[in-house]
């Protein structure tokens, strides 16, 4: 289900050129080419989690110690933060089924944007239990594309 889920925004995107991104009393916008390369990469990380792919996962991230991962505590640097995703989700039971909803993309100019959303992980209890919660993303284009320098995940 998840991947035919993510084969279908990929069409939407794709084939529509008055994607709404946020209407909630709003007037509708249409989607920049910024927002829509950074909700791409939302939507790989989201696959990559899907198949237990934790490094696949990481390579949304820019490879660099200035990368910042906060939650409960700061994780600075990306092979940290990798290590602690592999720690903490050992499994593709542990790591669930992932689900990004109610994206909203703000560039800030060419080569800067923020991402904010909400996540759902679906899991058994043994491996954890269900999660959600709140995220905030600062994205840098780079040679090699978008990459979260900034991850504020709830």
């Amino acid at each position: 289900m998840p991947r035919f889920r993510t084969a279908v925004l990929m069409l939407v995107l794709a084939l529509t050129t008055g994607l709404v991104l946020h209407a909630q009393s709003a007037p509708l916008k249409t989607a920049s080419q910024v927002e829509l390369d950074v909700i791409k990469v939302l939507l790989k990380q989201e696959g990559a989690w899907n198949r237990g792919d934790i490094d696949s996962f990481a390579e949304g991230y820019k490879n660099s110690p200035e990368t910042l991962f906060i939650n409960n505590q700061i994780q600075r640097g990306y092979q940290g933060m990798v290590d602690a995703y592999h720690r903490n989700y050992p499994t593709k039971e542990a790591m669930g089924q992932l689900a990004f909803s109610e994206l909203e993309v703000h560039a800030i100019d060419e080569k800067v944007a923020i991402c904010i959303g909400k996540y759902h992980l679906e899991r058994g209890k043994k491996a954890g239990g269900n999660a959600e919660g709140l995220f905030s993303l600062v994205l840098e284009k780079t040679d090699g594309g978008w990459k979260i320098v900034v991850d504020h995940t709830t």
